[in-house]
């Protein structure tokens, strides 16, 4: 291509990638999403590299481990002047813009973006942080299994409105960017919050689906004395047994799960239908991913905060202009390596402009076919709500190394153990291996530093939220602005000037 490729990156919210026609899953229905994997890299081991919201969107914009810029839980927010891909993007000349969910917290709503379309569905203050000093104090606004119990049709809910304005805000700008003088290449992120609970779809969405046909949890429920500190944290918030959940309710709720993700293809689709209409599909990078997964009743586990594979893995799909068929990528890589990738593909050698390390890596070589210099390795991180210390996770190769400080341990190989179920720990024969990953873990991640760290970031946030709730409120969320003198027909010039300037016509 002679001029810098278009950057499409659209993302889910809380999408595991097993759920996928292009993971093998044999009920879901996505035919957008299946169109653009059929020209695309397809990731088989990609990794969030902090399963919950905003530190695993923290590390992909800017490419640092969520740690590494103070992020740990989704009550953190991160200084406005750590580089993020936006503004690389933005200062190589591209203009940068998202539509729908950012879930930045703080004063900067922008984090590098010259233009946000919608306001969040989130908060974008700092109420949802993790109390350590207090870990079992139950907290307000956690999931618990309503959202279970309660699945199945709505025609209309909160995430809907969301996700259809992100969509639609997304085509509309698609429109006005082709029929905009300002020619440079655009970076434009549409983030859906679906199919995060809870697990309710459109009626036309949920008949897409024989309800007999929705497939159960493959690992059988595990009882909350037989799970490891982490487990029985997040039954004892979530679940309680206040509420008796049933297969039935399961089936509904993966159901609705279902619909859902039927629900963002199709949005997806509105997107990808514009982005051809106005023909700027041919120059433009296709970008398909989410922030983390959910276990959606495996092992009775509901929604994400864990290292188990259907909660900290996630899709990826790359389409590249010109490239054709998909072909799959079977080495380990997460979100963090997105923002060096994009910058290697936009600007020939991009991440040559980094003005600081950071821990992603490019993943064009492997996107070129090239895995022999690839350390085959992706790490996440646990500091949010639901633990009281650090939480990490190392995969390296088929082996999955989880460490939880003060806690059990686990090792497992995911080749001849994909649903996690035989722990290696324990074994005299892993040993060696277990006490190597620990070395690793403690020469990583220097863990007293760091629980100092998040102890002082949750304490913070505890004053500065009871402070600024207090009085006159002065909420943090964006607010999107739309200039109205400048669309349709307005006194400056005359009506022909506007058909003149608003037609996208590719006729003549």
């Amino acid at each position: 291509m002679t001029r810098r490729p278009n950057i499409l990156f659209l993302m889910a919210d809380q999408l595991a990638p097993q759920f996928l026609p292009a993971y093998g899953h044999p009920v879901v229905k996505t035919p957008r999403l299946d169109e653009i994997a059929a020209d695309s890299a397809i990731f088989d081991a990609h990794y969030s590299n902090s399963p919950l919201c905003v530190p695993a969107r923290a590390g992909l914009m800017t490419g640092r481990l969520p740690s590494a810029v103070d992020v740990f839980d989704s009550g953190c927010d991160y200084a406005f002047s750590v580089p993020t891909l936006a503004h690389y993007l933005r200062a190589a000349g591209y203009v940068t813009v998202q539509s729908g969910k950012a879930h930045y917290i703080g004063a900067d709503q922008l984090h590098g973006l010259e233009k946000r379309l919608t306001t969040d569905i989130c908060p974008a203050d700092n109420c949802w942080f993790g109390v350590w000093d207090d870990p079992d104090r139950q907290l307000p606004w956690f999931h618990n299994l309503e959202n279970v119990v309660n699945a199945g049709i709505a025609e209309r809910a909160t995430q809907q409105d969301h996700d259809d304005d992100a969509a639609h805000s997304a085509v509309r700008w698609i429109y006005d960017h082709a029929r905009d003088p300002d020619r440079r290449p655009f970076f434009l992120k549409v983030s859906f919050t679906h199919p995060h609970d809870p697990y309710v779809t459109p009626s036309d969405c949920w008949a897409r689906y024989r309800h007999d046909d929705i497939d159960m949890p493959r690992t059988a429920f595990i009882p909350s004395a037989e799970r490891d500190l982490h487990g029985r944290w997040l039954y004892r918030h979530y679940d309680r047994g206040e509420l008796e959940v049933t297969s039935a309710d399961v089936r509904r709720a993966r159901h609705g799960y279902y619909g859902s993700i039927s629900f963002v293809d199709d949005l997806v689709g509105r997107v990808l239908d514009a982005l051809r209409a106005a023909r700027l599909d041919d120059g433009t990078i296709i970008v398909f991913t989410a922030d983390h997964g959910d276990m959606l009743g495996e092992r009775g586990c509901w929604y994400k905060m864990s290292f188990y594979e259907h909660s900290c893995r996630v899709p990826l799909f790359v389409s590249y202009p010109g490239e054709k068929g998909s072909r799959r990528i079977d080495r380990c890589t997460s979100l963090i390596d997105l923002m060096p990738t994009l910058l290697d593909l936009a600007l020939a050698g991009g991440t040559g402009y980094l003005v600081e390390p950071i821990e992603g890596r490019s993943l064009a070589p492997l996107l070129a076919g090239d895995s022999s210099g690839w350390e085959d390795e992706s790490v996440s991180e646990a500091f949010f709500e639901g633990v009281r210390a650090p939480g990490m996770l190392i995969r390296r190769g088929t082996r999955k190394y989880v460490h939880w400080e003060g806690g059990p341990c686990s090792l497992h190989d995911l080749a001849s153990d994909p649903h996690e179920l035989s722990n290696l720990v324990e074994m005299p024969e892993h040993a060696g291996e277990v006490r190597a990953f620990e070395a690793e873990v403690r020469r990583r991640w220097p863990l007293e530093e760091l629980t100092e760290r998040v102890l002082r970031k949750q304490r913070r946030n505890a004053l500065v939220h009871a402070a600024l709730m207090r009085g006159e409120a002065r909420p943090l969320d964006f607010q999107p602005f739309d200039d109205a003198s400048k669309r349709y027909y307005r006194g400056r010039g005359n009506w022909h000037e506007a058909e003149a300037r608003d037609f996208l016509r590719f006729d003549r």
